[in-house]
């Protein structure tokens, strides 16, 4: 993909704070129309790959949902775990 410019980061956090209030799972159309002003769809994607890859959200076929947990005791549970 040729990215014709980068989005700006009011942009990028404009999406994560609209995700994060939204709870539920959203197609990228539903995403644009809750976001407070309009994005192009290039712009969009570029955010949500950068998100996914931040491991913030998952962008799967039903939707793209916010996963982030920044919680210290989650961090903890996570490294005091043991794998199966």
């Amino acid at each position: 993909m040729k990215i014709i410019h980068y989005p700006n980061l009011k942009t990028v956090l404009m999406i994560e704070s609209t995700l994060k209030k939204a709870n539920k799972l959203l197609t990228r159309e539903q995403l644009k129309k809750k976001l407070p002003k309009k994005i192009m769809h290039q712009t969009l994607n570029i955010i949500l790959e950068y998100l996914e890859q931040s491991g913030k959200i998952l962008d799967g076929r039903k939707g793209i949902l916010w996963i982030y947990n920044p919680s210290p005791k989650l961090e903890q549970a996570i490294k005091k775990g043991v794998e199966v």
